[in-house]
């Protein structure tokens, strides 16, 4: 049985779930209504409750007590007009502007859904959405009032260029930087190995003269804060190294920052199979790593574990194919 991606994916997928769980919940009210030979759609609830609770409406007035756009409401307006359940007139004192109203049949339906109706849909969406310590409509105005102070699209504008960072390329008066930062993270933790001190001490010869790359990140106001290789090895994949960031430095999302910068470069390069390697006791690293999309890989850990003693996690990266490549 194959899995449910959008659940997989996780708050990648919100909206699309959101949406299919819509679908269904409108889907399941259009059988109700069909059952009860009512003559409206789900989609026209809205406009409905509007009017039966605030009475007569112009459009403006509609969208901004529904939160549907205006041609939205227009167009929900048409098709209950169609059915004699609304109608327009002028506002009074304002010859040029209409309001919406319920006519007697609409205000006899209204009334016959509130009295035999609205109670057992209201009443079974709380089964649905109750629970102790738990309330989706709580949860549901909280988003959208977090939307309110700030749009998803700019919030993921933030993220993906956060405090003004920028990306620098490798230089030789860059590499001590990389000495510092490699030093600083792999001390943190654990000791220097002859392979890590090969590689931070001669960053030219054991990366970028062999066609790999060393980015920094840096930060307007601290300078260089982090950095990351891509190191060509001999059978032609490449390793994703010296990922790290100053410790005087974290919390401004350059780990980030700097990832979406590092697999962009991959991408560029056209590199085929790229790996990892690090250790458990990296637990923050490991799942900035699964984030953008690294999957743990056994077979990383049989040809090239060796080289670390502290190696007890490898992970590998699917890079896209492009067709007819």
């Amino acid at each position: 049985m194959s899995q449910d991606i959008l659940a997989q994916v996780g708050y990648l997928g919100l909206a699309s779930r959101l949406k299919r769980l819509a679908d269904r919940l409108q889907a399941e009210a259009v059988s109700v209504f069909d059952n009860r030979a009512y003559p409206i759609q789900t989609t026209h609830f809205p406009l409905i409750a509007a009017l039966e609770a605030n009475g007569p409406l112009s459009v403006s007035a509609a969208v901004e007590a529904t939160g549907v756009s205006q041609p939205a409401i227009t167009r929900i307006h048409n098709a209950l007009q169609k059915m004699g359940l609304t109608d327009t007139r002028p506002i009074e004192g304002d010859n040029r502007q209409k309001e919406i109203f319920l006519t007697p049949a609409g205000e006899a339906l209204v009334s016959e859904m509130r009295a035999s109706f609205w109670p057992a849909v209201q009443e079974a969406a709380e089964q649905l959405c109750l629970y102790p310590d738990h309330d989706l409509l709580a949860e549901i105005c909280l988003v959208e009032s977090r939307l309110a102070e700030q749009p998803l699209s700019a919030r993921i504008e933030t993220l993906a260029n956060p405090a003004g960072l920028k990306i620098v390329e490798f230089s030789d008066e860059l590499a001590p930087h990389f000495d510092h930062i490699s030093r600083e993270w792999v001390e943190e933790m654990f000791r220097l190995e002859a392979e890590d001190i090969a590689m931070i001490e001669n960053p030219r010869a054991k990366v970028i003269d062999k066609g790999g790359t060393i980015l920094f990140v840096e930060d307007p106001e601290l300078g260089i804060i982090g950095t990351c290789a891509l190191m060509p090895m001999a059978d032609g994949s490449v390793e994703l190294t010296k990922m790290g960031v100053l410790a005087s430095a974290r919390g401004r999302r350059a780990g980030d920052f700097l990832m979406r910068q590092i697999l962009k470069r991959a991408r560029q390069m056209e590199i085929q199979d790229l790996f990892l390697l690090t250790n458990s006791k990296c637990a923050s690293a490991i799942r900035l790593y699964e984030k953008y999309g690294f999957r743990h890989d056994d077979d990383i850990m049989r040809r090239y574990g060796h080289r670390y003693e502290r190696c007890n996690v490898t992970m590998s990266y699917a890079m896209p194919t492009s067709i007819g490549r």
